[in-house]
């Protein structure tokens, strides 16, 4: 959620858009940048040490960018321009800028800021994109890369140069955590993968990008404690406080966070929870060391609603823009006398408030100016195209006997609500709390401060209705999940006796071609879910696979769906799953049942057969919540656990088949060997992290009889000394073939991708010994593995 509201939200708390250019301190805030005191540090381009952050008595004074602790690279033009702005300021007008107000008289204008990353929120005439959680299925980086472009176009073109996302955190820990799907997953190189892929796209569209949530922010749960507006679950005085050791606060929850900061991210949201049994937005340690620090951040901290709790513990502790209601002149100006405050981390937050703005050139930009959410501005473009075609490579063929795809069939039946339109929409309230855990409609975006404008939903029904004209099929349909033929229901529904078939579901199921059961899985911010199945759909699915031999099942879920009521029926011969595809979700699924898209998508977390295949990740209930499984989250538990999912991480099926060559080719550099990553203290980490240490490649064949794209995947095994996880994921390859062609899928390893996070010393470090490169199709379906020695 974004924290800057308009007055008539922050009463309301139930919309959030981000109009963070309302004027004064008391209305919604204002995304600037902040500068250094011209007094104490000079501009002059920094000289970047690779002095060790073991002490933790440093970081406060690592963590100022005037230190010249971090080498800012390609920001410090930004840093220059910045500084010389800020130098020219009062105090008094350094605390507008980092309050977040224009200055009219220095001709400076704040970011205006909104959500989301599926859409321009609460606008109309907009797109709704993917979601996060769906694009990450389709394992294409250039597919999205295209996708961000298009959101921060639209943004841009809407009047927000700044964009609230994308998310990384929550990452998926808790299955039944409701903003699952706008995360890329609990695998934290993937999740790292798309994150800065998501970042890149969007910088490079001139906005500024604020990243979220900072961090281990991983359910919804009493995030605010003591029964806030989306509070959720058992009374506490105070919010949740996740508590990770420090490798794996390195290894799983910091570590896409890298990628972020390497890609261009200008600013940074700190979650509402605690860490550590601190404020995310006032924890010196994890806002000034481990981000600013240690990941060399060159951007501005901003607190989620109710994030900041005090004046100086959050200046203090690493935020830089806030609330006036927090950060009054009266107030700043006593702690700047008495030295609670210094003068060189007020003129910093003023410094990091600016540096969004100068790196993204807004300072030589005419943005569009701003207007009603409901005026009406041509941004979409063409971009429905291209939602369609990333719905359809989002979606995971999970199971096929020779049935997709359809081609022609004479009848089809239709069932469950999830096909047709909402009763009432296209759109649905930002709340999500008290609703049930399924949608009355076509889901096609989570709620909350991630759910998309929809000018439009083209639902299953339509498509398949416009398909239907073409090939001459006869439909039937009963879009409803718990519809019964008898006594008052039928005639609730308005069937009457002139179809000449009993309007049921057993008739109709029992005399068509194809059946298709359609089901989905709701949720969103302010509430986690209550369930991972749903009796009523469920039943629907049986049901009908009790009178069809020929039952198909299409799930959008925002989060993992427990399957095993029903995937192992002799009637079920096919099962389509997916996140949140946008305005375009109807035309993208039938697009795969009918073969126009061959399937390509694979999963980004598993698919137990039981909840209690999850049971050490159900939503915690009180205050401290303790991550006693460290880096083993998803199928690093499983596989630790020797525990048998229904789907694993990386499972996916195509229309085709693929062959893997039976060796793995590695090319090693010169810069692979083992010891303390090293090198200088820049933006995105140590330098040397970002260093190709090794490339390897290994054949794939399609020897099927149509074209397809095979998402080959490498997993490594580190030696003992680093502690580490049976199998991560470490790599992977996206390659397209036609049938019976051949070709080389190729892997890129970095130094931090063989790196583990070394506790005593407190450095990334490459353990001496064999790491063992898996190959395959899955993290449990390995074609080929070799041996890559370090010492």
């Amino acid at each position: 959620m974004s924290p800057f509201l308009s007055t008539r939200l922050l009463l309301s708390l139930v919309v959030c858009v981000a109009h963070v250019r309302a004027a004064g301190f008391g209305a919604a805030l204002q995304f600037g940048v902040r500068q250094a005191s011209s007094a104490v540090y000079s501009s002059s381009t920094v000289s970047p040490t690779a002095t060790s952050l073991s002490s933790d008595e440093s970081y406060n004074e690592t963590a100022l960018l005037s230190s010249g602790f971090i080498d800012l690279g390609k920001w410090q033009d930004a840093y220059d321009k910045a500084f010389a702005f800020v130098a020219g300021l009062t105090n008094a007008e350094k605390l507008e800028v980092i309050t977040g107000s224009d200055l009219t008289s220095k001709n400076f204008t704040a970011v205006a800021y909104l959500d989301s990353t599926i859409s321009p929120e609460d606008y109309f005439y907009v797109s709704t994109f993917s979601s996060s959680g769906a694009i990450a299925m389709s394992w294409d980086k250039d597919l999205a890369y295209r996708q961000f472009m298009a959101v921060g176009e639209e943004h841009w073109t809407t009047g927000y140069p700044g964009i609230n996302g994308p998310v990384s955190n929550p990452m998926g820990r808790v299955p039944w955590g409701g903003r699952y799907a706008e995360t890329f997953g609990p695998d934290a190189y993937l999740n790292g993968i798309f994150f800065g892929t998501a970042n890149e796209a969007l910088v490079a569209t001139g906005c500024v990008v604020d990243g979220k949530h900072f961090l281990l922010y991983e359910q919804e749960t009493n995030r605010l404690g003591g029964g806030g507006d989306f509070w959720d679950g058992a009374a506490v005085d105070v919010a949740y406080s996740s508590d990770v050791d420090d490798k794996a606060l390195h290894e799983t929850y910091l570590w896409p966070f890298y990628d972020g900061v390497k890609s261009g991210m200008g600013a940074v949201m700190c979650a509402m929870n605690r860490v550590n049994e601190s404020y995310a937005c006032e924890n010196s340690k994890l806002l000034m060391k481990f981000l600013k620090s240690e990941l060399g951040f060159p951007g501005m901290v901003l607190a989620d609603v109710s994030g900041q709790k005090t004046v100086f513990g959050s200046a203090n502790g690493g935020l830089d823009l806030g609330s006036s209601d927090f950060w009054a002149n009266e107030t700043i100006q006593e702690g700047l006398d008495n030295g609670t405050l210094s003068q060189a981390r007020f003129d910093d937050m003023a410094i990091r408030n600016l540096m969004p703005y100068y790196f993204a050139n807004l300072n030589t930009k005419s943005v569009p100016a701003e207007q009603s959410s409901q005026t009406y501005r041509n941004v979409r473009g063409n971009h429905s195209a291209l939602i369609r075609e990333a719905g359809g490579k989002s979606i995971v063929l999970l199971k096929n006997e020779g049935v997709l795809p359809l081609n022609k069939s004479y009848s089809v039946s239709i069932f469950g609500s999830h096909a047709r339109a909402v009763m009432a929409g296209p759109n649905f309230a930002f709340t999500v709390e008290g609703e049930p855990d399924t949608f009355d409609g076509h889901l096609t975006t989570p709620g909350g401060s991630a759910a998309g404008s929809l000018a439009y939903t083209v639902t299953p029904w339509y498509a398949l209705t416009s398909r239907a004209i073409e090939d001459g099929t006869m439909m039937f349909w009963v879009m409803n999940d718990t519809y019964t033929s008898t006594g008052s229901s039928e005639e609730a529904l308005g069937f009457g006796s002139g179809t000449g078939v009993d309007p049921s579901i057993s008739a109709y199921a029992s005399m068509t071609d194809v059946c298709l059961v359609f089901m989905n899985a709701f949720g969103g911010e302010g509430t986690d879910r209550s369930e991972l199945r749903n009796t009523g759909q469920d039943d629907l699915a049986l049901m009908v696979a009790s009178e069809c031999n020929n039952t198909m099942v299409v799930l959008n879920v925002v989060g993992p769906r427990i399957l095993d009521a029903w995937i192992e029926h002799e009637n079920i011969t096919a099962v389509l799953y997916a996140s949140m595809l946008g305005e375009q979700s109807g035309n993208s699924i039938v697009d795969v049942l009918y073969g126009d898209v061959n399937p390509s998508a694979k999963l980004t977390y598993t698919i137990a057969r039981n909840e209690s295949d999850y049971s050490p990740f159900k939503i915690c209930e009180e205050e401290v919540c303790d991550y006693t499984e460290g880096n083993y989250i998803d199928y690093k538990y499983f596989d630790s656990h020797n525990i048998t999912p229904r789907f694993e991480f990386g499972f996916g099926m195509s229309y085709t088949t693929f062959a893997y060559g039976d060796s793995i080719d590695v090319q090693e550099t010169a810069n692979l060997s083992a010891g303390i990553v090293g090198g200088a203290y820049s933006v995105g980490g140590r330098a040397e992290l970002w260093e190709t240490v090794a490339t390897a490649t290994i054949t794939i064949m399609n020897n099927g009889t149509v074209a397809g794209a095979e998402v080959a995947q490498l997993y490594v095994a580190y030696p003992g000394e680093a502690d580490e996880p049976l199998r991560q994921l470490r790599a992977f390859d996206k390659i397209g073939l036609d049938a019976g062609a051949q070709g080389t899928a190729t892997f890129t390893l970095r130094k931090r991708d063989l790196s583990y996070w070394n506790v005593a010393v407190q450095e990334w470090e490459v353990a001496a010994g064999d790491y063992i490169l898996y190959v395959g199709a899955s993290s449990r379906d390995f074609r080929a593995q070799t041996t890559l020695t370090v010492a």
